[in-house]
């Protein structure tokens, strides 16, 4: 298990998580918080670098609010981006060649009683049952990596569990969470 580190401390302390009944289950939770961001950062920005062909993946399946909202939410440098598939094409179809370089990520939850399908009955402490708010800044750098310059950039997502994931035992590696709203914009 991870040592339990001033900063995580911290931010146990200071996140409300009086539904654990003991302090490892806190700090279990967090770093569930803190990993599923971590992972998703690491595998998300490269897609965009050079797998562009699996951009989509990282989207939930298209549906409705009950206000007939589509989800998933993209926007991208203020352009609503009307599912996964289109913004998947965009990157592949209109995009020029482009590196991110992350500076930092945060994250927090959003809803820790999120109850996705296949995961019903998880404790909060499984890290199953929530949704994360994941903000990321970095710069990206759009062309020719040495003729163009970088530009900085801050990006939110609300992630929200795979119910594939939940239900995978076939050893498949499956992503665990999947964008359900995404907005990114470029710094001035």
């Amino acid at each position: 298990m991870a040592t339990l580190t001033a900063d995580t401390a911290t931010k146990i302390s200071t996140e409300g998580l009086s539904e654990f009944s003991d302090l490892r289950d806190a700090l279990s939770h967090r770093l569930n918080v803190i990993s599923a961001a971590g992972l998703f950062v690491d595998t998300y920005y490269p897609a965009l670098s050079s797998s562009r062909a699996d951009i989509a993946s990282f989207y939930m399946p298209a549906s409705a609010m009950p206000d007939g909202k589509s989800l998933p939410v993209i926007v991208y440098n203020g352009n609503i981006i009307p599912d996964p598939t289109a913004m998947q094409a965009m990157f592949q179809d209109q995009m020029p060649e482009s590196r991110y370089e992350i500076q930092d990520y945060d994250c927090q939850v959003l809803n820790p009683h999120y109850v996705a399908e296949g995961t019903q009955g998880s404790s909060p402490a499984s890290g199953k049952n929530m949704t994360i708010l994941v903000t990321v800044s970095g710069h990206v750098r759009f062309g020719e990596p040495r003729a163009a310059t970088m530009r900085g950039f801050s990006e939110n997502f609300v992630l929200i569990p795979n119910p594939a994931a939940a239900t995978n035992t076939r050893g498949k590696h499956i992503k665990k969470w999947l964008i359900q709203s995404q907005n990114f914009r470029l710094v001035v």
